[in-house]
């Protein structure tokens, strides 16, 4: 199915896409794979060297995933230090685990009263921070995660569930944090907040282009995908793309300025090749219900991945026309994490 082009003005918004080089693709891989997953059933993981079947994997060379030997329930965002890849915060349900060693071994980093993180992220200009968002408000750190503190003034005392943050690898101090509520933003490091587009719904991802820094994307639980321009100061609706049923994530092509998909519940994997123009449906030869919970482009190679709900994480060499299992079989993704490469 193909859905319609964005209108004139919803077009003109998110134009920054359009027009822009294509990049090359790189001649060799420069980063892991590294994706949080729980298995629902009791079959072994395919495509995975561990009998282990809950936390996080890494990707191999081979494509097979190896399985870091952590199995702390509900892992569901993982975020890296740009000074040493070997150096990940984990959000999961008992809160944030730290390892400093690429998941040799790990060590819960925050309190009884910071449980269930639905994201953390690293700020690059200043790898020292850290940020999490909690289903009561959000928390930082400054000294890598040893000590936490709330960071929530201009937050709603009520509607203040943050289930993504995102961080402006441009300008210090610029955060995105996608709520309940809407989108806020704080140009100050979380000391200050204020909502820059409000919602009924919660707002489930917000990715910064790679190609544009000014450039940024959301996607909602029931308003449809959203676009700005200007640094994520103001926002406008996507048009051409469904608002009737849950948005999950969405990701850029860091090797082709003009595609980028969405994952959906509903309508599977919308990808769209012409800067967001257009978008259509590339579902076949994924499962017949096409929940695809999580999307992700990988930045070498332009390949695309759709974890499909408890089926399997599928690839797909030609932007979604054809697809083939990749492996963890049974698996629930919660997010895919492109780590720059280091020694191991």
């Amino acid at each position: 199915m193909k859905f319609g082009i964005i209108p004139p003005r919803a077009f003109a918004f998110c134009s920054a896409l359009l027009g822009l080089a294509v990049g090359a693709v790189a001649a060799s891989p420069t980063h892991d794979l590294y994706v949080c997953a729980a298995i629902n059933n009791s079959a072994r993981v395919m495509g995975s060297r561990s009998e282990s079947a809950t936390g996080i994997f890494r990707r191999n060379d081979d494509g097979s995933f190896s399985h870091l030997g952590l199995n702390y329930p509900l892992m569901i965002s993982l975020a890296f230090d740009p000074r040493d890849p070997r150096r990940l915060y984990v959000a999961c349900l008992s809160g944030i685990l730290r390892t400093l060693d690429g998941g040799e071994t790990w060590r819960l980093v925050t309190g009884w009263n910071e449980t269930e993180p639905k994201s953390v992220a690293v700020d690059p200009h200043a790898p020292d921070i850290v940020y999490a968002g909690l289903p009561d408000g959000f928390i930082v750190s400054h000294d890598e995660g040893l000590t936490w503190s709330r960071a929530e003034s201009g937050l709603p005392a009520r509607g203040k569930y943050t289930q993504t943050i995102a961080v402006d690898r441009a300008r210090a101090g610029r955060v995105l944090a996608g709520c309940e509520t809407g989108i806020y933003l704080t140009e100050d490091g979380a000391r200050s907040w204020r909502r820059v587009f409000a919602t009924t719904d919660t707002v489930d991802d917000i990715q910064q282009s790679p190609h544009d820094p000014q450039l940024w994307l959301a996607v909602t639980q029931s308003a449809g995908a959203l676009c700005s321009r200007d640094g994520g100061a103001t926002w406008e609706r996507i048009g051409g793309i469904p608002t009737e049923k849950a948005l999950y994530n969405l990701a850029f092509d860091a090797t082709n300025s003009q595609r980028l998909a969405i994952a959906s519940w509903t309508y599977g994997i919308l990808v769209s090749e012409d800067g967001g123009r257009t978008w259509t449906e590339r579902n076949a030869g994924l499962p017949d219900q096409h929940r695809v919970w999580r999307t992700a482009i990988d930045p070498d190679t332009g390949r695309l991945y759709a974890a499909v709900h408890e089926k399997a994480l599928y690839a797909s060499d030609d932007f979604g026309r054809t697809w083939r299992i990749a492996g963890l079989e049974g698996s629930v993704i919660q997010s895919f994490t492109f780590v720059r490469r280091s020694d191991r």
